[in-house]
């Protein structure tokens, strides 16, 4: 069961208006090569979930750059700029969720768990739907995101917060098998396995591909039942720093 295929044929069947759960934190861990691929095709209308939309020009910011992506759900919209003007400007729609709700909204989606309830955003906009979805191009807000359900258990207030699943998963690897098991390097083991287990069909690139039954068991941080698709990253895909930092000598 060889799941290893180039990146144009992993992507071919993502067409407009499909839903994307793509890996990665700040610009570590991007499925760049994927994303690349996705940009070639040409598709518009894309909903994607993702802690936030890269930075203008490099990872989701490619998509965003070019009209194709309709709705963001992240945590952070950060320093990108485009994505902050085109939010503003009632080009995006953007649910905003908590980074640790929308890491377990994920994990949720793909342990087959439909909702859960938490005690984040308890009596916030969050909660009772004050948050901006959409803007008017005048800046005005056109849409709130939904209030949630709130209820009391054990005496305190929490809020339902809704399992995610997409149609596709796309995620960054330092290894894969040829059936699909995953290895992260460090950090890039952030949203990578959670967007892989939320995607109805996962598809990974690998910095590393190896035989099956190569990977110690022990050692494999996603089991390969979660990805369909493997694709080889290219050597030459640069390692974007997002804010470098040194210590003077």
């Amino acid at each position: 069961m060889n799941k290893v295929t180039d990146a144009r044929e992993a992507v071919a069947d993502i067409r407009d208006g499909a839903s994307l759960a793509v890996g990665g934190f700040g610009l570590c861990g991007i499925p760049m090569d994927l994303i690349d691929a996705i940009a070639d095709r040409g598709v518009h209308g894309l909903r994607v979930v993702s802690n936030n939309c890269g930075v203008d020009g490099w990872g989701l910011g490619v998509l965003l750059d070019a009209g194709r992506i309709a709705r963001m759900t992240s945590s952070y919209m950060g320093e990108h700029a485009e994505f902050g003007r085109r939010f503003r400007s009632g080009e995006l729609e953007v649910e905003l969720v908590p980074q640790g709700t929308l890491a377990e909204r994920l994990r949720a989606g793909g342990a087959g768990i439909p909702a859960f309830y938490t005690p984040v955003g308890a009596g916030t906009d969050l909660a009772s739907g004050g948050i901006p979805l959409r803007h008017a191009p005048d800046g005005s807000v056109a849409a709130h995101a939904p209030a949630r359900e709130v209820r009391v258990i054990d005496g305190a207030e929490v809020v339902l917060e809704r399992a995610i699943t997409c149609d596709f998963g796309l995620v960054h690897a330092a290894v894969a098998d040829t059936v699909g098991n995953l290895v992260f390097h460090s950090s890039a083991r952030n949203f990578n396995p959670l967007c892989a287990m939320a995607g109805r069909i996962t598809i990974a690139e690998a910095e590393s591909i190896v035989p099956s039954g190569t990977l110690d068991p022990d050692h494999i941080h996603l089991p390969g039942i979660f990805v369909q698709r493997v694709v080889r990253a290219r050597a030459t895909t640069p390692k974007r720093v997002e804010r470098r930092a040194v210590t003077a000598p």
